[in-house]
């Protein structure tokens, strides 16, 4: 598995997003800053995740980018499927080629077998992480420092204040 800053930005963006879920569009200049990413980047990601039906589009002066759907519903797995395809590689997933004599080649290898088994630990993770979950972490973290932070989204989907900005 090969998670890049691809995935990390992405996942940033989302969140971003989910802090504001149900208060409109969010413009892409205001998840850039808040979030430190390149601009053309990031619309570059927001892109791809929109036609993951991962963020809803408005375009226009009040326009901007939401999520598609609420932060309990979406994981961290979605947003880095979306962006880098699966975390379990195609070779691991299709039959396995054969050697002669019939025995096969690629299931009789310990080393693909715990590579194998380290990408569906890694997905399962993923997909067990909603972005609701990663955002209620992001907000105690900032508390933790000091620092201000947004409305949060709980679990159940509802927004909950956790401190003033």
């Amino acid at each position: 598995m090969r998670l890049t800053m691809r995935s990390d930005y992405g996942a940033h963006a989302v969140i971003e997003l989910a802090a504001r879920f149900g208060q409109g569009p969010v413009q892409s200049a205001d998840i850039a800053t808040r979030q430190k990413i390149p601009l053309a980047y990031l619309d570059q990601l927001l892109a791809t995740l929109r036609r993951a039906g991962i963020v809803r589009s408005t375009r226009g002066p009040h326009g901007g980018h939401e999520l598609a759907r609420r932060p309990h519903d979406l994981t961290l797995g979605d947003v880095v499927t979306a962006l880098e395809g699966p975390v379990v590689p195609t070779e691991f997933v299709h039959a396995p080629s054969t050697q002669a004599g019939g025995q096969d080649r690629l299931a009789g290898c310990a080393v693909r077998n715990t590579w194998h088994a380290a990408a569906v630990a890694s997905q399962r993770v993923l997909d067990a992480t909603s972005i609701a979950d990663l955002l209620a972490e992001q907000q105690h973290i900032r508390l933790l420092r000091g620092e201000p932070c947004p409305t949060a989204v709980a679990a159940s989907g509802s927004a909950i204040l956790v401190a003033a900005n």
